[in-house]
Order: C-alpha cells, then structure tokens, then sequence
C-alpha cells in the first residue's frame, strides 16, 4: 500500500535522498472528510446562545474545593427553641461558724458553780484565761478547727462527760498549741474542778438520800 504514495524515483538521485510522495492519492484514498475549523456554526432559530456540549455536561467539581455536605445546617423548626447551655459556678459553701458567745457562756456558768468551793485565786486564775480565750476569739487569731473543738468540749461539760472534753482538751494541746496554749490551762483547770464539785454533789446527794431512807442504819 505504501507504494501507491510514492512517485517513481528519478533515476539520478542519491541513495540517500528522500523519496517523493503523491499527494493527489492521499487526497483520493483518504478517510472521510472534515470541516475546517475556521468555518461558522449557523445561530438556533429560536435565539437563544447555543452552550457547547462540553460546558453544559456536568463535571467532577474543581480540585481543592470540599464537596458540599448533605448535612447543612438547619434552623430550628418553628415554636422550638434551643437547650440553653448551663455553665457549671463554683459557689463557695459556707459553713456553719461556730460563735463566741456558745463557747463562752457555757464556761462562765461553769465558772460560776465553783465559786463558793474552789479558792478564789483559782477562780480568778480561770477568769483570766477565760478573757484571753475571748480576746484571741475576737481577734481572729483561732483557726476554724480550734473554735469546733472548742464548741464540742463545751458540749462534753455541760452534759458531765469528764472524760471526753478532757480528751478533746489534750487534743487541742497537741495538734494546735500555738493557738491555745495560753488560756487552755484555764479550761483544763475548769474541767477538773467542775469534775471535783460534781463528784462531792453526788456525794452530799447520796448520804441524804440515805438518811432520809427508812431503815438505814447511820454509822456512829
């Protein structure tokens, strides 16, 4: 077939000259032909500007760009309104403070029994420890544990336990000495003394109890 394009050669050429083709055959054996590219697309009738079809055809979207998301973004529907958001606030929690005048009035009462059977310089004594116990109280120079201590030790002498507000007592004198060493004598002393006249009240209470009982012989 490729000796259909090729004229015969002339006998004087080289060997190496090309060889010359025929391009009325390739204008006769060739394929189907083709509009120029230079010739004009007649408008629609109906007017409108005709697209290519390469533009109308719809395309992977351009690189770099996210798809769209099938979840937009709604608002809420009518008649609802979004949870509101609750922060959490840290507010302080107060405590119940223990006050002065449960702590000391208590004591003074105590005080106040012993007059009359404890001498008077151990009265004054505790009298003194007990105005520093109030000054310091006062002052702010007692931390919240010494007042709750405080508070309970009192409760243990008003209900006669002896033996718990005295170790409630020694208590305050290991773990916060700094704080109550100078009235806390006052309060041990107290303790002691009010423990002496309960114990001679019981005492005295007894013997008249026995005297006043039918058929209880006294001792001579």
């Amino acid at each position: 077939m490729a000796e259909l394009y090729v004229k015969p050669g002339n006998k004087e050429r080289g060997w190496n000259d090309p060889p010359q083709f025929s391009y009325g055959l390739q204008t006769q054996a060739g394929g189907p032909k083709r509009n120029p590219l230079t010739k004009r697309v007649a408008a629609p009738q109906d007017g409108s500007p005709r697209v290519p079809t390469s533009e109308t055809s719809p395309g992977p979207p351009p690189m770099g760009l996210p798809p769209p998301s099938s979840k937009s973004s709604r608002p809420p529907a009518m008649g609802t309104c979004p949870a509101p958001t609750v922060e959490p606030t840290d507010l302080p929690v107060t405590e119940c403070e223990t006050l002065l005048e449960d702590v000391l009035r208590p004591l003074e009462q105590a005080l106040d029994d012993c007059h009359g059977h404890t001498k008077k310089q151990v009265c004054d004594d505790i009298s003194r420890r007990l105005a520093l116990l109030q000054e310091q109280w006062v002052g702010g120079k007692l931390s919240t544990p010494v007042k709750k201590r405080m508070a309970l030790l009192v409760q243990e002498l008003s209900n006669h336990r002896w033996d718990a507000a005295d170790d409630i007592h020694r208590s305050l004198m290991v773990d916060h000495v700094t704080e109550v060493s100078q009235w806390m004598v006052g309060v041990k002393r107290l303790i002691a003394e009010k423990r002496s006249l309960s114990s001679e009240e019981m005492a005295t209470a007894t013997a008249e109890e026995n005297q006043t009982t039918p058929g209880v012989q006294q001792d001579p």
